[in-house]
């Protein structure tokens, strides 16, 4: 099924305030907050974000040359996504905490892409 990007906006802020939980402001990569109460909850968040926006990216980037180091780059990034997806906590890596930073992570990412590299053609 194709996404219309009319039936329904990205709301980007809100996903990057989701994310903020988890990983602190932007502007400060390397203070993260203490784990949320409900990371539950925003572990549920940011795989529904990342549900909606996966489709969009490549959507844009198929607009783009194929030779596009911007497209290879967000398709990589749409690739990471997807692997963050189907991966499970690991007690290895930070049980529950460490697989919803990992998300968060990658759902930043790709807002970058989606709101810096791949604005639409009018």
């Amino acid at each position: 099924m194709k996404q219309n990007s009319d039936a329904y906006a990205l709301d980007i802020a809100f996903m990057r305030e989701t994310t903020a939980l988890l990983l602190g402001p932007e502007r400060e990569p390397n203070a993260l907050p203490p784990v949320p109460e409900n990371l539950d909850t925003l572990t549920l968040a940011l795989r529904g974000h990342l549900e909606l926006l996966i489709p969009e990216v490549e959507q844009r980037t198929g607009q783009l040359p194929k030779d596009s180091a911007v497209r290879y780059c967000a398709n990589a990034c749409v690739g990471e996504a997807r692997g963050k997806l189907q991966a499970g906590p690991s007690p290895r890596y930070g049980g529950e905490a460490g697989h919803a930073r990992r998300l968060a992570r990658v759902l930043r990412a790709l807002c970058d892409h989606y709101e810096n590299e791949l604005k639409p053609t009018p």
